[in-house]
């Protein structure tokens, strides 16, 4: 393979680059999250610790289950900072990784972040739907959060499956429901309208963030949802692996109460000073999603439709290869 030189990130989108990314999705993840890169850790509260290491093998073990482990090689699509990889291979699940994403910034973090916790890690800038790697090149190919950012989720999907080795597994996690996105966002778009209008009140005014924050939170919600493409159906995103030529496709959801409660605690946290927040607050807030999510397992994932929770996690197979005759 011949050896190409990633693009530099471009964190300080111009104005035009900015109006263009409104009818390009592809410029609009690369602007987006080059932006987002440097404090994306930080305003998702993502860990290398045993707090996000739990939930990353919770969450692969819960779709994938954990026989094969550990893979000897792993790719992640849509890696952002590695939040999924990092944790997966401190975990255990995984021996060497690969990040990958259309954000330069976000391969950058990526590697940053391998770096400072010894793990072996290479990165690319790719696009999901021409992976620039070889086939039969990955034991795992993981993404979190990334499938909803793709716009022809069934060509990445392919490609997936091109990079795998014959027998080799993908999961994909976080990604929002059809339902689950509607709930999620309408309590999100709720709260801070309220937060934002409660802490004009002389009182409360500690509280509030300065306008031109609170501003420019608002413009990057304006391109988040350019950026966010798609929602899903849970039995609709097994059809669309299948048609591509997965096998052995499975869909589960999760995050029920857990989302009810927890999309309007992250949108408050965000739409106040980040010095309101103490640790005693971040601890409680973090026990009461725990707390939430266990409910969601135990119980009402045995009585709710699927298409009900928040998150949908996939996984699936490359065709293990043609017996010699």
């Amino acid at each position: 393979m011949t050896d190409v030189i990633d693009p530099a990130p471009n964190p300080h989108a111009s104005a035009e680059e900015v109006r263009a990314a409104y009818g390009d999705p592809k410029l609009a993840n690369v602007l987006y999250h080059d932006w987002e890169a440097g404090t994306y850790d930080e305003k998702w509260s993502i860990s290398y610790d045993e707090r996000c290491i739990a939930y990353a093998t919770d969450v692969f073990n819960a779709v994938a289950g954990e026989q094969d482990q550990p893979y000897p090689t792993a790719m992640e699509l849509g890696s952002g900072t590695g939040f999924f990889l990092l944790n997966l291979m401190q975990g255990g699940v995984i021996k060497k990784g690969s990040v990958t994403d259309l954000s330069p910034g976000m391969v950058q973090v990526a590697l940053r972040n391998a770096e400072k916790l010894g793990l072996d890690v290479d990165g690319r800038v790719a696009d999901a739907e021409r992976i620039p790697y070889d086939d039969n090149s990955f034991d795992l190919v993981v993404g979190h959060a990334v499938l909803h950012h793709i716009p022809d989720v069934q060509a990445a999907f392919r490609e997936v499956l091109r990079v795998l080795k014959p027998g080799g597994r993908f999961v994909f996690a976080g990604e929002p429901t059809k339902i689950g996105d509607f709930y999620a966002r309408k309590l999100g778009q709720l709260t801070w309208w309220l937060t934002t209008n409660v802490t004009k009140l002389p009182a409360l005014r500690e509280w509030r963030r300065p306008q031109e924050e609170l501003d420019e939170s608002s413009r990057a919600a304006a391109l988040e949802a350019v950026v966010d493409l798609h929602t899903f159906d849970p039995s609709e995103l097994e059809r669309t692996a299948l048609g591509a030529g997965a096998v052995d496709v499975k869909a589960v959801t999760d995050e029920f109460s857990a989302a009810l409660v927890g999309w309007p605690v992250r949108t408050f946290e965000a739409a106040v000073p980040q010095e309101k927040l103490t640790v005693r607050w971040r601890l409680f807030a973090y026990h009461m999603w725990l707390r939430l999510s266990a409910v969601d397992k135990k119980l009402l994932s045995k009585v709710l439709p699927r298409e009900l929770f928040y998150n949908v996690m996939i996984t699936g197979t490359k065709p293990p290869a043609p017996m010699e005759p």
